[in-house]
């Protein structure tokens, strides 16, 4: 039977973000939650009853505040929001990621600000646990007035609207439901706004990006050590006295994982006077992953914040007050979320210049390409474009999301986000990085094979070519493989973690000391 994780709003870490959204755990809400819930609903009720004019209770959104809604019509407010707001466009977000949503969407209305009525939180609930995933096209979202039109999407199949996978066919949502045992619902006052004015898609998109960043760089220093020991690398310069005189956290810590990743190597070697230095790509790995690795922890520190932040508009404060702010606006998230991308592209960049030195034999001295006999064969040739290519996109990727604002809604929202692009950015591009290493991964390993007999390997660097050599061989010649399916091979070796855990089974990784 799979985890279950208890949710009260306040508590959830990104490592069961990652549970509930990859792993299938369920999740149930606590004692505490459930009074907080039932105690804000009743001040919604109390509204109701009374006929006080509040915003989003019985009002019109955004620009329409001042339109009045009689009663018997804020049940009808609440769908219309749903289906006139879902307006996205584009791919479906991938499970995981719908996942991820739902879970940060439940958890943050389980904090008691948000006036929606408890059944409504179970019925998203029910969905998650059992299997239903709203079908969410990822474009459409400002990030501010929150994620509305992806929100929309997650919502319409609770009304019996809409589309949803289950067991993994696409299905009009009410199907969906009836398969997956979850009675539909109709919304009541307050509550469509409650469940699609928040930051939830951007920061689900963003919170899965950044677990994965941080996987990213562990691996950029486990491959990294690989490509240090092919070209015979000084290792003076991970020395700790050199780096507790530049205390940066995430360069201490990469130092320290190399050194501890190359114990006993005797490819490596100490700096002569014939040869002082390597090239800034092998030499500066501690500069230059421990300052994504800074980036990603400040990242990470942000979404943590995020998880269990309430983000809708208007929020019900405890003494019955009901508060019109921006709790739904992005920008808190959007600038670390390009920041992201930033500290994962330049991952990228610095592997496809070592994957360079790896193919090209004036630096390398072996053969070109990695291969026995170059001509007739073009070996790595075009994993070396491939990787290129890929880096470059970074690049441009890399352009910030967050200096972007067009004004909405009457221009009563007139400056937003922009946050939900900069979190598909940040994973498109810890994506492309993860191709880029692989490619130097497949590569170091090829190299090594051609050194491996002048020497012992590193303790961490033996484990991680153990674990590769079972899912990836040698590339003799050319008519012998089909090198797509090698590099998809290296790369799900990377997505699926083995090779990672095997590592860390035997030497520590630290992100930061």
């Amino acid at each position: 039977m799979s985890k279950e994780i208890i949710l009260d709003g306040k508590s959830l870490t990104l490592e069961q973000v990652i549970e509930v959204a990859r792993q299938g755990a369920r999740v149930s809400i606590s004692d505490e939650a459930v009074e907080a819930v039932n105690t804000s609903r009743k001040i919604i009720d109390d509204i109701v009853a009374s006929k006080k004019v509040t915003y989003g209770v019985n009002t019109g959104f955004g620009s329409l505040v001042k339109v009045s809604i009689p009663q018997e019509e804020t049940r009808q407010l609440q769908e219309n929001l749903i289906r006139t707001h879902s307006s996205g466009f584009g791919d479906p977000l991938k499970e995981d990621e719908v996942r991820a949503i739902m879970l940060i969407r439940i958890n943050s209305l389980l904090k008691g600000y948000s006036g929606i009525r408890l059944l409504t939180i179970q019925t998203l609930m029910d969905m998650l646990n059992k299997g239903v995933v709203p079908h969410i096209p990822e474009k459409g979202s400002l990030g501010a007035s929150g994620d509305l039109a992806p929100l929309s999407h997650m919502v319409l199949p609770m009304l019996g609207l809409g589309k949803a996978y289950y067991r993994g066919e696409l299905l009009p949502g009410k199907e969906a439901m009836e398969k997956a045992g979850v009675p539909v619902i109709f919304l009541e006052a307050k509550e469509g706004l409650a469940l699609i004015n928040g930051t939830t898609v951007l920061t689900g998109i963003g919170a899965l990006a950044t677990y994965d960043a941080i996987e990213l760089l562990k691996l950029s220093d486990v491959i990294g050590a690989l490509s240090l020991e092919v070209h015979n690398g000084i290792v003076n310069a991970f020395d700790e006295d050199l780096h507790t005189i530049r205390p940066q956290s995430g360069q201490l810590a990469t130092a320290q994982n190399i050194r501890h990743l190359l114990k006993g190597s005797t490819l490596t070697t100490q700096a002569t006077a014939e040869r002082v230095q390597d090239a800034y790509t092998l030499r500066c790995m501690p500069q230059i992953h421990g300052a994504s690795k800074d980036s990603v922890a400040y990242v990470k520190s942000k979404v943590e914040i995020e998880l269990n932040s309430v983000t809708d508009n208007p929020i019900v404060t405890r003494r019955g007050a009901v508060i019109s702010g921006g709790n739904f606006h992005g920008e808190p998230l959007a600038q670390p979320f390009d920041f992201l991308g930033i500290g994962a592209s330049e991952i990228g960049n610095v592997s496809e210049r070592r994957v360079e030195r790896l193919v090209n034999s004036q630096l390398s001295g072996l053969p070109s390409f990695l291969v026995k006999h170059p001509g007739v064969n073009s070996g790595f040739m075009i994993t070396q474009y491939a990787a290129a290519s890929l880096a470059s996109e970074n690049k441009i990727l890399s352009h910030p999301a967050s200096v972007d604002s067009i004004p909405s809604c009457e221009n009563q929202e007139d400056f937003v986000s922009m946050g939900t692009t900069a979190a598909r950015k940040a994973r498109d591009i810890v994506g492309n990085s993860r191709r880029i290493l692989a490619t130097e991964l497949m590569a170091a390993c090829q190299a090594i094979d051609f050194v491996k007999d002048r020497g012992v390997m590193g303790v961490g660097s033996q484990i991680a070519y153990d674990e590769f050599r079972k899912h990836v061989k040698f590339l003799e010649l050319d008519k012998e493989v089909e090198i797509y399916d090698e590099l998809e091979k290296a790369t799900d070796v990377l997505i699926k973690g083995d090779l990672l855990r095997a590592v860390e089974a035997e030497v520590a990784l630290e992100i930061q000391l």
